[in-house]
């Protein structure tokens, strides 16, 4: 028997499936590792993710934004971190996001900015991984200004995580408890395809007891 709190109820509101996606869903990416580049009148969104389905994932997700994803995989001479970098179209309309997201040059979401399930799943699609009892969602490691808005917009979604460090594999918010876990699970909805088991909210959280 399912059993879900009006609490949570009241949070599926806001979950990856309660609407259309939109352009500024990927606003999730940021939260994480990803980074917001200006060119002119434009600006492209871009995180570097592992090779397999991540990648996948995030094209199929791009192309649910009527958005073709750009793939390229850093050269290991540029001592780029390992993987593929993938990345929106240079966007009119990614620039506002850019000019909010940025001071100078550093990454800080604007004041007030919160998260709600299509941006949560964009971050547990790019950098989520899940162990017994606790899902980690990682940080960019150059990002050390946003962490605390990034983790006061995670608590305003009802799943607080507990910010580690590089020594405790992080940076990351790392996500532990029934209920917070059940509500993520709620939030971001059903894994992509070709996820493997261990990288999102296991389903059995969200049944409640």
């Amino acid at each position: 028997m399912r059993v879900i709190s009006a609490a949570m109820s009241q949070l599926s509101l806001f979950s990856a499936a309660a609407r259309d996606p939109q352009l500024a869903d990927l606003e999730g990416l940021l939260a994480g590792p990803g980074q917001v580049v200006r060119r002119g009148a434009t600006a492209r969104i871009s995180v570097v993710v592992p090779s397999g389905w991540r990648v996948g994932a995030l094209t199929a997700e791009m192309a649910a934004l009527d958005l073709e994803a750009e793939l390229e995989e850093p050269s290991a001479e540029d001592g780029a971190v390992a993987g593929v970098a993938v990345r929106t179209p240079w966007l009119r309309q990614l620039l506002a996001v850019a000019d909010s997201w940025t001071r100078g040059a550093v990454k800080v979401p604007p004041a007030g900015w919160a998260l709600d399930g299509a941006r949560l799943r964009w971050w547990c699609v790019a950098a989520g991984s899940a162990a017994p009892g606790m899902v980690t969602l990682a940080l960019g490691p150059s990002d050390e200004p946003s962490w605390p808005a990034v983790g006061a917009a995670l608590a305003g979604a009802g799943v607080p995580g507990l910010l580690v460090g590089p020594r405790a594999d992080g940076p990351a918010y790392r996500i532990v408890g029934q209920r917070r876990l059940a509500r993520l699970r709620e939030l971001v909805g059903e894994p992509p395809p070709d996820a493997p088991a261990d990288v999102w909210p296991p389903a059995d959280y969200a049944r409640g007891a």
